[in-house]
């Protein structure tokens, strides 16, 4: 007979993300069959540059904070989503996700909103695990969940995440010859302090973006690069061999669609002239950065819709690179299955509020590996200190995940977690990047 974790209790409030604005926590409470309550709590990230075909967060837009507030998704919550969900065995995580998803009844969870839908999800899935005694990873994922993640660590950031002249939004480095994930964790942060130092030593800010990332004013992409492959020596690593580097261009926020060419603000600035770029002229760009820098990764590369431009990027670096979608995706089967029909890129970046519920997330990531396309668990820029991507993460054996730089509470925090499962796992947990012999 079927385990019962009857849900007695829903609730939500409004809480602070990592940029000060607010965001949803949702509290899901059973009672299990001696009688005993307990409660899982889960709260809701944010993005700044959000992809158009993103589940929709649900916003007030009154006065209070800027019109950014929560409070009619967590009265969503507090109301229709817990009168609906009252009863319910919170270890149906399939059929709760269903439930809300209909509650809801649009594509996009505009009705809820995708910040309301989400936070309940999470909350189902933490307090089903609390009251099992087993750890949330293990929980999601199952018996055979051992692989930890390489760190996709973001150590520079630009665009949207930073008030510098830099264009690309992020320039991450992967430990991928680590022995393990704690040994990763160190490289990483020892090739960050040493990027600190650099940009001390050349008067260059060492102030962060809202990723942790420095965020100094830099001409363009190659002086960046650059500076990552200083660094990475500085702290006495091999550029190429124990470290490679991953980009997030964020396309989308550059393309500009009455020209149908990427405008690039901050070298033009630096420049003195205006930059744009075709599709054409920005493959043959990133084609150029990869055969000079030791690129292994590139996400959103190009505008979120022009699949003939995808598919002129995948056909020159698909078989080099990975090559990620985040806001071409948007951690969307539907999204996702066309792309893999018109084969453009081989990864899927996966955020779980880009789609509102934890089952359509899982379900984007094993579409993605039965297709062959790799997955990446990523955090937001506007976080909280919840740590629920770090146990994502090993669930579905993902191997990669990007949550920002070893700097702010939000950040380090799914690191620590990290840390923690793969002290728990002991000798069973793997580091089995999939670029080691790349």
């Amino acid at each position: 007979m079927e385990k019962m974790l009857r849900i007695v209790e829903v609730h939500a409030r409004e809480i602070l993300d990592s940029r000060g604005n607010p965001t949803v926590e949702s509290e899901v409470t059973i009672e299990s069959e001696s009688g005993k309550r307990i409660t899982g709590r889960a709260a809701v990230p944010s993005g700044a540059s959000t992809g158009r075909f993103e589940a929709v967060e649900l916003r007030d837009g009154e006065t209070r904070y800027f019109g950014l507030g929560t409070t009619k998704a967590v009265n969503n919550v507090n109301s229709k989503i817990r009168e609906a969900l009252l009863g319910i065995n919170a270890l149906d995580q399939g059929l709760i996700d269903r439930i809300l998803i209909e509650q809801d009844g649009t594509d996009n969870k505009s009705n809820l909103g995708a910040n309301a839908t989400l936070g309940v999800s999470m909350a189902c899935a933490k307090v089903s695990s609390l009251a099992l005694g087993i750890p949330l990873y293990r929980y999601l994922g199952g018996a055979h969940t051992r692989l930890l993640p390489v760190p996709m660590m973001n150590i520079l950031n630009g665009g949207k995440h930073a008030d510098n002249t830099v264009d690309f939004q992020e320039f991450m480095i992967m430990p991928v010859q680590a022995e393990s994930f704690a040994d990763g964790l160190r490289i990483c942060a020892e090739i960050y302090h040493n990027l600190k130092q650099i940009c001390n030593q050349r008067g260059l800010s060492t102030g962060v973006g809202d990723e942790g990332g420095f965020a100094p004013s830099l001409s363009d992409a190659v002086e960046v690069l650059e500076l990552i492959v200083e660094s990475v020596k500085a702290a006495g690593y091999t550029p190429g061999q124990d470290i490679k580097i991953a980009m997030d261009a964020a396309a989308s926020e550059l393309y500009d669609e009455a020209l149908a060419t990427y405008y690039f603000p901050g070298e033009s600035q630096m420049r003195g002239q205006e930059v744009r770029r075709s599709a054409s002229e920005m493959v043959a760009y990133y084609e150029n950065l990869v055969e000079h820098f030791p690129i292994i990764s590139i996400e959103d590369g190009l505008f979120e819709d022009d699949w003939d431009g995808w598919q002129l990027l995948t056909g020159a670096l698909g078989e080099k690179i990975q090559l990620v979608g985040d806001d071409l995706f948007v951690t969307n089967t539907k999204r996702l299955d066309a792309g893999i029909k018109l084969k453009v890129a081989n990864a899927i970046l996966v955020k779980v509020n880009q789609i509102g519920t934890v089952s359509e997330a899982m379900e984007a990531i094993e579409m993605a590996h039965k297709n062959g396309y790799k997955a990446v668990i990523s955090h937001r820029s506007g976080e909280t200190e919840d740590t629920f991507i770090a146990d994502l993460a090993v669930a579905v054996n993902a191997g990669q995940i990007k949550t920002g730089a070893p700097c702010r509470t939000d950040r380090v925090a799914k690191y620590n977690q990290l840390l923690r499962i793969e002290e728990e796992l002991g000798s069973t947990a793997c580091y089995m990047e999939p670029f080691r012999k790349i």
